[in-house]
């Protein structure tokens, strides 16, 4: 690590359990990132932040005005320009941390690409609305000995769990099927944007 890394992320290596090695390791990770809305702009930016060597960000919509109150990485320009979310989260992320490379990838995911662009990853983050996807990642996750996080956040609640492959249970362990009949979504149910910074 170099004298300019090592300033930038001195409070982080003074936290014991991540230390120098910790940081290190960060420098040099991947984290994949499915959906750039509340959920997955809050995990890119602190991802960014923290030092996270690639940021591979998933994402097939668009930025609108109604993302503006909840979804951290974007501004009215970008709702204004219609920019592809994966496309204004890349370009607020090099602005957070330019030693950070951010790909964006402007693509649904689905069984047919799941894999090629989920891998390779040290990590992957769900910021998706749907079960369908989640299992997915859990697939692919599971199948290639990736660690994943589920995350969901509706109203002011938020859930997250951990799947670490070939340690803990996974989602499809849990719940041999996803829930019946639709599921609350931000857009039937609203979020507060403070529920995805508690979790």
């Amino acid at each position: 690590m170099d004298p300019a890394a090592r300033d930038k992320y001195s409070r982080q290596i003074l936290f014991t359990p991540l230390g120098e090695a910790g940081q290190e390791k960060l420098l040099a990770s991947r984290a994949v990132i499915v959906g750039c809305g509340a959920l997955g702009s809050l995990h890119a930016n602190a991802l960014a932040r923290a030092g996270v060597g690639e940021i591979v960000v998933i994402d097939r919509d668009y930025v609108e005005a109604s993302n503006l109150q909840r979804q951290w990485l974007f501004e009215e320009a970008d709702a204004a320009d219609a920019l592809p979310k994966a496309i204004a989260a890349a370009r607020r992320l090099a602005a957070i941390n330019s030693s950070v490379t951010v790909r964006p990838v402007v693509a649904d995911l689905v069984p047919h690409n799941a894999e090629e662009l989920l891998l390779p990853a040290d990590v992957i983050l769900d910021g998706t609305d749907n079960f369908d996807t989640r299992y997915l990642l859990n697939d692919v996750a599971i199948k290639h000995g990736v660690s994943w996080v589920y995350g969901a956040a509706i109203g002011s609640y938020g859930v997250v769990m951990p799947v670490l492959s070939g340690v803990s249970a996974c989602l499809a362990c849990l719940f041999p099927a996803p829930p019946a009949g639709p599921q609350p979504t931000c857009d039937t149910a609203g979020i507060l944007n403070a529920t995805t910074a508690r979790r």
